[in-house]
């Protein structure tokens, strides 16, 4: 008897270098066992020097690569990370709905550790709005989060800090979030915040200059546990698990990664 895998959706970006977007998270779901698909929302010109250039793709031609896999292969979780503007967001938003998309995880990807901008000003409203509370859980980083709760950056970085933060967004979109505390010492703090209060992940922190596509990675695997029925702390806890190996163990590619540790994940 053939065995049955579980599917997950991704509408994404495309990295030309293939360490992020749809590229990771297409790789990702298939080292952790469920079939991958994809709706791509841009195609981008970059690697881990930088953002050269980027292609937007039209709302009728990503609604019907969304259409397509839900009319043929329903999938048990949805992945949402580069959605560049206002007008997709909406046709993104408005297919899920149509579908009851469940399991949603969102990767609010504003900024590329490069420091590209990577959504429109004004689409990030349309996202808050429109798509966070549908989501199972964000994950945003320290950055993003502090374009959600326009706070500083500087002002998030203990642990209270960080779970005041959360607890902003929790309250004012109604669906949990992960921030993904990457900039502490010795140890890769992320930090739950849900309706049943905070919890904190605690990995080894792996020092190595290679995170381009760390977040897309992280929150692909989550969907992946999320579409195996698992719950929303054992997916992160799993994620989190599959992260660290995968950075213990990755290859050293490319020039522009950054300085090793240079304090936030994207």
């Amino acid at each position: 008897m053939d065995k049955v895998l579980k599917t997950v959706l991704t509408i994404a970006g495309s990295d030309s270098s293939g360490g992020a977007g749809i590229q990771a998270d297409l790789k990702t779901m298939l080292a952790n066992g469920v079939y991958g698909m994809s709706a791509i929302t841009a195609l981008t010109a970059q690697n881990t020097l930088g953002v050269d250039e980027i292609f937007e793709v039209t709302p009728k031609f990503l609604a019907n690569q969304i259409d397509a896999v839900f009319r043929d292969i329903p999938p048990d979780a949805v992945k949402i990370g580069m959605i560049y503007s206002s007008e997709l967001i909406e046709v993104v938003g408005e297919r899920l709905n149509h579908y009851k998309a469940k399991n949603i995880v969102i990767d609010p990807v504003m900024i590329s550790s490069s420091g590209a901008k990577l959504i429109e000003d004004d689409a990030i409203e349309k996202l808050t709005k429109i798509l966070f509370p549908m989501a199972a859980v964000i994950t945003p980083n320290l950055k993003e989060l502090a374009i959600l709760t326009k706070k500083n950056f500087d002002d998030l970085l203990t642990k209270t800090q960080m779970e005041e933060a959360a607890e902003i967004i929790f309250e004012k979109y109604h669906c949990p979030i992960l921030t993904k505390g990457g900039h502490f010492q010795n140890v890769s703090l992320d930090l739950l915040c849900t309706d049943e209060g905070f919890k904190w992940f605690y990995a080894e922190k792996i020092v190595t200059k290679n995170i381009h596509g760390t977040g897309c990675t992280l929150s692909s695997a989550i969907a992946s546990n999320l579409a195996k029925e698992m719950s929303l702390p054992k997916a992160i806890q799993v994620a989190k698990k599959y992260l660290t190996e995968a950075l213990s163990s990755g290859l050293n590619l490319g020039h522009g990664n950054g300085p090793i540790d240079h304090g936030y994940k994207i």
